[in-house]
């Protein structure tokens, strides 16, 4: 049957080395697990099973090196953060999954970003009401092209670094981790049926904070192409 309205493009990642794209189905997120950033936030998880929330797939951003993706400042923020984090693509269906088993669905990872509007967050969470509003919206995610698991290897360590305009602003290491990949993906198959095309931001490393139009940022993770976006004024 035709569509009564012209559907949206499906967003896809490339995946590194060919002229592959993974089709984004969903975007799961993992909130504070490093130990030094949830201390910043003012909180421990060192004692706590993960927590997750979504953003929209269309949330984002594709940066493919040498390029510097745009992305623009949000409204109804003041306060707009960088979390520099490891992405997992999932590329088969599991569900109940043991730690062990968890690596079996991954198909490749990514360096992102989860762009948050601070303010909007925190007034949510002090309200005890749901906080999507400071987490999914516009150009949320922007994401590197994925690395096949097969080339790379399951990503257990490595520095995991974000600089803006120059200046070193997140410094981890992805062993650093409270819940580490496959846990964290066992964990979440407890709570979703996890998909081919589904992507898990696994969290940041101690470090975030407020940029402005006009900032480079420049996120690295060890193995994996990195991500460069400028901040641009609000369209």
């Amino acid at each position: 049957m035709p569509y009564a309205i012209a559907p949206g493009e499906a967003p896809a990642v490339p995946v590194a080395g060919s002229n592959l794209l993974f089709p984004v189905r969903h975007i799961y997120c993992v909130g504070r697990n490093y130990a030094d950033h949830a201390k910043e936030m003012g909180g421990d998880a060192s004692k706590e099973p993960p927590f997750f929330f979504t953003k929209f797939p269309d949330a984002i951003v594709v940066v493919t090196p040498p390029g510097v993706g745009r992305v623009h400042y949000p409204m109804a923020t003041s306060n707009y953060h960088h979390e520099i984090e490891l992405v997992v693509a999932i590329g088969a269906s599991g569900v109940h999954l043991t730690p062990e088993r968890a690596l079996s669905v991954i198909f490749g990872y990514a360096v992102g970003l989860d762009m948050t509007r601070r303010d909007l967050q925190n007034d949510m969470r002090e309200k005890k009401r749901p906080w999507d509003i400071g987490k999914s919206f516009a150009q949320a995610a922007p994401i590197a092209p994925l690395h096949r698991a097969t080339d790379t290897g399951a990503l257990a360590s490595g520095a995991i670094e974000l600089d803006v305009n120059g200046a070193p602003r997140q410094r981890g290491d992805l062993s650093d981790m409270i819940w580490d990949v496959p846990h964290t993906l066992a964990f979440l198959s407890q709570l979703y049926r996890l998909e081919a095309g589904d992507l898990v931001f696994t969290g940041t490393p101690a470090g975030v904070g407020a940029v402005k139009v006009g900032d480079r940022l420049d996120g690295r993770i060890a193995g994996l192409t990195p991500l460069a976006i400028e901040i641009v004024a609000a369209n």
